[in-house]
């Protein structure tokens, strides 16, 4: 896990790379920043835009347009149907060079009592409205400044569905029907060869903060998870009048459970091990002994590895269960998302301009995070980073949730990113070339598309 000590180590290496930079950057930078000032009021107007009408993943079809209805005013080519909805942008520099990605995501939560939710309850409680806004935020910033001429490379805007694992019902039907192969956005993307021109990626997202000020974290490293729907089935009878003659696929359920609480304390703590189900089904009626139970869970680890290894585990202690009582229980595994591993030199680079905007304290890494992203997916291909901004109130994902400090959102964030895209494509990329000659990625498009293709075989 990486932590705050490390990242200090690579501000030191890349103090002294930019110490032998001869352009001007700061300059460049101002421009830039005036830029994003200048439009703040367009800034705010698409995260509204895309807050007002929510939509769930691969249906984000309202968002899409509105993002390329912006692309279309600033002049920008992009390609569609990125994993259905998905949009990818380019702008060019004067120069060849690595293309820089920065990225948003076009999709939202399910959170039916939040205020902002729509009649299906989707919600942006995520803040992936946000996303887009400081997306576009750089994409107008690169452009209205004119600095991409003093730039060597390229800079792709990349819109991209299906972040929110949900809905897996649904996204189960379109797999079926060819549509798609993965259920989050950015594997599928992946799969498509969305990734396989781009270099380095960043991105940020919304955090909670208490600071008045705001903060920026920098970005850890996340679990992955492979994702869970276990059926045990039993046999129908009378609850009351012959329960021996049934076979209660709900008792199997229970002890499968707590088989898997049984060896919790094998769960090596440094691996970030968690399991979380749900009952979907438990029963018909009160009086039938239950025949037909149905889970869903995932299995989070912070490496592959532990992945694999806590998720062969647990699927044993689910299938005790059945055997307990002479049930039967069918696990069926799924893609999760891989444990996101961001690159250390690229995070360095990017906390050296938070700086310039947020207190030295309120800038670092932060703890390991036990939630996922597909983001990690793409960590195992390019180098990236995925920072948290905080400058939100309640519970993400809550009912709660507010954005309350605009400021924060849509002028600091974006800023933060724009300047470290200047700082990666200046002196004809130096610094881009660098840390992707220092990254080691862990798949190729090839095996990585096979790894995925293997889970619940």
């Amino acid at each position: 896990m990486c932590r705050r000590g490390s990242s200090e180590v690579y501000r030191q290496e890349l103090r002294f790379f930019y110490s032998g930079v001869t352009v001007n950057t700061t300059e460049i930078k101002q421009k830039v920043l005036k830029a994003i000032e200048a439009r703040r009021a367009d800034i705010e107007a698409i995260a509204l835009a895309i807050l007002q009408e929510p939509e769930l993943g691969y249906k984000e079809f309202k968002t899409s347009a509105k993002v390329r209805a912006a692309f279309d005013a600033l002049g920008l080519e992009y390609t569609t149907g990125w994993g259905i909805t998905g949009i990818k942008a380019r702008i060019k520099g004067a120069k060849p060079g690595k293309t820089v990605a920065v990225i948003g995501e076009l999709d939202a939560v399910i959170c039916k009592n939040s205020p902002y939710a729509a009649q299906n309850g989707a919600a942006h409680c995520c803040g992936h409205n946000v996303q887009i806004a400081n997306m576009m935020a750089v994409a107008w910033a690169l452009v209205d400044s004119g600095v991409m001429s003093e730039l060597a490379g390229e800079v792709v805007f990349f819109a991209v569905p299906a972040e929110e694992y949900v809905e897996l019902g649904y996204r189960a039907e379109l797999i079926k029907q060819g549509k798609i192969s993965y259920l989050g956005g950015k594997e599928q993307i992946i799969k498509e060869g969305g990734f396989d021109d781009i270099d380095i990626a960043l991105q940020m997202h919304v955090d909670i903060t208490d600071n008045p000020e705001g903060h920026y974290g920098s970005g850890a490293s996340c679990n992955g998870f492979i994702g869970k729907i276990v059926e045990y089935k039993g046999r129908a009878a009378h609850a009351a009048g012959a329960p021996d003659k049934g076979i209660n696929a709900l008792n199997a359920a229970m002890i499968g459970m707590m088989g898997v609480n049984a060896i919790r304390e094998r769960f090596k703590e440094s691996d970030y091990v968690r399991f979380h189900p749900i009952l979907t089904n438990a029963g018909d009626l009160v009086n039938v002994v239950p025949d037909r139970v149905t889970m869903e869970s995932y299995v989070r680890a912070a490496t592959v590895e532990g992945l694999e290894h806590y998720n062969a585990d647990i699927n044993r202690a689910l299938k005790a269960g059945a055997d307990a009582i002479g049930a039967e229980c069918i696990v069926h595994d799924m893609p999760g998302y891989l444990p996101l591993r961001p690159d250390i030199r690229l995070r360095a680079a990017l906390e050296e301009n938070a700086r310039a905007f947020f207190a030295p304290e309120d800038v670092e890494a932060g703890p390991h995070n036990t939630a996922s992203t597909d983001m990690g997916d793409v960590s195992h291909l390019i180098p990236i980073v995925h920072a948290w901004v905080g400058c939100a109130r309640g519970k993400l994902h809550g009912a709660d949730y507010k954005l309350v400090d605009t400021k924060v959102a849509f002028e600091k964030s974006p800023a933060v990113l724009a300047w470290t895209v200047v700082d990666l494509l200046t002196e004809d990329g130096k610094l881009a070339d660098r840390i992707c000659e220092n990254f080691k990625p862990v798949f190729t498009k090839k095996t990585y598309c096979e790894f995925m293709d293997s889970i619940g075989k």
